[in-house]
């Protein structure tokens, strides 16, 4: 299915997606023309070493303004900068404007390539490929959790479903209290947010949902539960169902078309396709007894075979919740809560038929429209207590439908894939309580807590009660033994005992007739800042308890799952994180410390 349903020809076209009715959206030559003389928002700071050479590249980079020295008997390019930042996603990409709006020369390292509205292409196979860590090829050790995470120019800001939601207040008060970390607490942190919001152009309303989320405001309207609008970074008109394959439409505003863009212009450089490798430390007088020299990469293009040595007086790593951990492991760091505490945020799926000119209200196909426009939320019993999942929708390509329906029969797959267009999916999501470990690179062990479970449980039944309601023909999970349930004709106490059937997830280790596995977007918490080094890998201002000069400002220093969508919050901590570490630089400065 993987292979079968992405693949193109030379024309960029499927036989197979007429037969279900698929039909990606592809740009006319004038749109195309249009958009190719419009200049690249990050042209003048970007430095792509995959069009670059050994002997071209020192010329590019000192062109950008950066102070470059080469070195052919160690066969390292040498660069000096005032703050070298690895990763251009939520987290470093929020860093590299406050630090370079700071006046600080700044170098960001993106270890994926840059792709802009006319690069990207709304076909699930490439864009996968180019987008997403391992091609989206990427699971925990165990085969039971599905990881999606960015990898290009704007992290996983570049690819996400452009919801906006900010930290819940219940969550910001137990970071504070609980894990002693007062910046949650302060109004410093909901400035923080309110900027974050403005910069990323977020709107609270929809012109038109899609099909998915018409159906999923209409089965709750009908049940009676409340159903909330999801804020997007874009325009209330923005009807883009591909945006996690890149928006072509250039509507959605992730890092690499707003704070990227704004870093740029203070005069930052960002280094394309190139993979950092090991942090520089030097031996230092403090406490700490290490500083943070800055940090040595590899360009993946085999062209160019120097390594990148990039000086300078404040490291940053951003490189997300499963690679940061990995890259200061990897250079010596022994923090104990370096790679733990990973939250994932795992979410199920349930599914249900709508067929074609049955019911007008909702009309389109399920790949079409906003993809996240309204959510809702499964109340916990008990007045006070935080939800137990929130509802959603997701982006489905055909073959990553193809991949979650269990294989029954082919038959059964045959008509899976024939109703594809008009099969709505809603999936249910938990603020983790358990969590996993980053051992290495795509070395992720997670499984999830019986709560979690339970409560995830409790979310695909209300998913399902939801479905039904919107008159869906036919419901079902995506549970190894194929479970479904056709509506038509059902009483109440067949519904009843087909929910009583339903069952969390269980990965297929555990040698269960009927598993499913999970899957993830939101990667949380593994490197969690913390009030001491018992508790976190990096201290409350973000800097490492080992290394002086040595910042995380990502997801990971997160001290817990967020419960909601997770972009603005890690963009919120990033904000205050750097405007601290832009303060201690001036203090240096004032103090006449290099």
């Amino acid at each position: 299915m993987v292979f079968h349903f992405p693949h193109t020809d030379d024309n960029s076209e499927n036989p197979h997606w007429q037969a279900i009715g698929y039909s990606p959206p592809t740009d006319e030559a004038a749109e195309q023309e249009e958009q190719a003389s419009i200049k690249r928002p990050l042209e003048d700071g970007v430095v792509e070493t995959i069009h670059q050479t050994d002997a071209s590249l020192p010329t590019s980079l000192a062109e950008k303004g950066l102070a470059v020295t080469e070195d052919a008997a160690r066969n390292v390019c040498r660069i000096e900068c005032d703050v070298v930042i690895v990763g251009s996603g939520c987290g470093g990409g929020v860093a590299a404007a406050v630090l370079a709006g700071a006046g600080h020369k700044v170098v960001v390292i993106e270890k994926g390539n840059y792709f802009t509205a006319r690069d990207y292409t709304s076909i699930e196979g490439p864009s996968m490929s180019q987008l997403y860590e391992y091609g989206g090829f990427m699971s925990t050790l165990s085969g039971s959790g599905l990881l999606l995470a960015g990898s290009t120019v704007g992290g996983g800001s570049a690819v996400n479903w452009s919801a906006c939601i900010k930290t819940p207040d219940s969550v910001r008060k137990e970071w504070a209290a609980a894990h002693g970390l007062p910046l949650f607490d302060k109004s410093e942190y909901t400035a923080a947010m309110d900027v974050v919001f403005k910069r990323l152009g977020v709107t609270s309303g929809c012109k038109e949902e899609g099909l998915q989320n018409k159906v999923l405001r209409k089965g709750c309207e009908k049940l009676g539960y409340n159903v909330e609008p999801v804020s997007r970074n874009s325009s209330e008109g923005h009807f883009c169902g591909s945006c996690g394959y890149g928006c072509r439409t250039g509507d959605k505003r992730g890092t690499d078309t707003t704070w990227l863009v704004d870093a740029v212009s203070r005069g930052a450089v960002i280094l394309t396709g190139s993979k950092a490798e090991k942090l520089l430390f030097t031996d230092a007088a403090g406490k700490r007894g290490k500083r943070c020299a800055g940090v040595v990469a590899a360009s993946s293009n085999p062209a160019i075979t120097r390594k990148l040595e990039v000086r300078a007086k404040v490291t940053v790593a951003a490189g997300g919740s499963l690679l940061t951990p990995v890259l200061l492991r990897g250079s010596g760091l022994k923090n104990p809560h370096i790679g733990k505490n990973l939250h994932l945020h795992p979410i199920a799926m349930a599914w249900g038929y709508f067929p074609p000119d049955k019911m007008p209200e909702l009309k389109g196909k399920m790949y079409e429209g906003g993809i996240i426009t309204s959510l809702h939320k499964v109340e916990a019993d008990g007045d006070g207590l935080p939800h137990r999942a929130i509802l959603e929708t997701p982006l489905m390509g055909p073959a990553a439908a193809g991949t979650q329906f269990p294989w029954v029969s082919g038959r059964d797959m045959k008509e899976r894939m024939l109703n594809y267009g008009r099969t709505v999916h809603i999936f249910s999501l938990v603020r983790d309580h358990g969590s996993g470990t980053v051992h290495g690179e795509r070395r992720i062990a997670y499984h999830l807590d019986p709560v979690d479970r339970e409560n995830q449980r409790e979310g695909l039944r209300r998913a399902l009660r939801i479905l039904v309601a919107a008159g869906a023909t036919e419901v079902g999970i995506h549970r190894s033994d194929g479970q479904k349930l056709r509506c038509k004709g059902a009483t109440d106490e067949e519904v009843e005992e087909f929910l009583d059937g339903v069952s969390g997830v269980r990965g297929p280790q555990s040698k269960s007739e009927k598993w499913s596995l999970c899957c993830t977007a939101h990667q949380m918490g593994s490197c969690r800042m913390a009030a001491t080094a018992g508790d976190g890998a990096v201290d409350t201002r973000g800097e490492s308890w080992e290394v002086e000069r040595l910042y995380v400002c990502d997801g990971s220093v997160l001290p817990g799952a967020v419960g909601v969508n997770p972009m603005i919050t890690i963009q919120s901590v990033a904000y205050c994180l750097a405007t601290g570490i832009a303060e201690q630089l001036r203090r240096d400065q004032s103090s006449g410390k290099n």
